[in-house]
């Protein structure tokens, strides 16, 4: 095989749906889930998927986000993979976490009959300020550090940073596979795993990369989200060059500098790097 092939890559969110948005691949779901949430792959008994289609209206939207909601064992899991960095990624995150809490009450229904509700984020972008590459949130006292319900928890999975970390856990060879964009990586994934639903969900991924219609709407979709990147690209310089400008009017090179600081350390943050940052700046 030509490890430089191209493959139809897992993190492109039409095609992470097409692998584990199929009750075919009930396995490797529970698998996948038990790696990400760190919990025994024999605890999850029973997966149900609730959103499996992907329409062709959808395809042509920018600014669209799939996910993918499933009942886990009477709990509520929802996967949600993330491309392009949005700034308002974690308010979004937990505004759709309270809809998806929220909608399973029925009229009649006690509060506590609300299911459990976990949000699985998958980020190609940096988020947070920290080496580790997996963030986990719930609701604790701020001194006591009690929690307050185990009924939240919201996960986040930043890709970027997962690429530095070798195989050493289920977690890091499934984020490697999520990674992945050639068939060498494939193969060095293949000759390295022992976990049998990597090599399935590997098996898929080349059927996928061999189907032409599929590599059609990958290659759309794909399309569509670096509109949508040039889109957010635009606005943002357009932001920045009004803070500049901002700066100019008050006269003080010293007031510029500070706005073009700040402007560099905010961009730095979400994982740009320097040559990106002196391009967005002018420089």
């Amino acid at each position: 095989m030509d490890a430089n092939r191209p493959i139809v890559k897992l993190k492109l969110d039409v095609i992470f749906k097409r692998v584990f948005g199929d009750e075919n691949n009930t396995d490797i779901i529970a698998a996948l889930l038990s790696a990400l949430l760190e919990i025994p792959r024999e605890s999850i008994e029973r997966i149900t998927l609730n959103n499996v289609e992907i329409t062709p209206a959808y395809l042509e939207q920018k600014f669209s986000r799939l996910d993918m909601k499933m009942d886990v064992d009477g709990k509520t899991v929802n996967v949600e993979m993330q491309v392009n960095y949005e700034p308002d990624f974690r308010e979004r995150t937990l505004f759709y976490w309270s809809k998806l809490y929220s909608d399973e009450l029925k009229t009649g229904d006690e509060y506590g009959s609300l299911k459990r509700t976990v949000c699985i984020n998958l980020i190609d972008f940096n988020l947070f300020d920290c080496e580790d590459y997996h963030s986990q949130f719930s609701v604790m006292e701020n001194s006591r550090h009690e929690v307050l319900t185990d009924k939240l928890a919201i996960h986040f999975f930043e890709l970027k940073k997962s690429r530095k970390f070798h195989k050493n856990s289920p977690m890091d060879e499934w984020l490697e596979l999520i990674n992945a964009e050639t068939e060498g990586d494939l193969m060095e994934i293949q000759n390295n795993t022992a976990i049998p639903e990597v090599n399935k969900t590997i098996l898929i991924i080349r059927n996928l990369s061999g189907d032409e219609k599929v590599r059609q709407e990958a290659y759309y979709r794909e399309k569509r989200l670096h509109d949508e990147a040039t889109a957010l690209g635009h606005a943002r310089r357009e932001g920045i060059a009004e803070g500049l400008a901002k700066g100019r009017a008050e006269g003080r090179a010293e007031g510029r500098a500070e706005v073009r600081n700040q402007m560099a350390e905010r961009l730095r943050a979400k994982g740009m790097t320097d040559d990106e940052i002196r391009e967005i700046l002018g420089e």
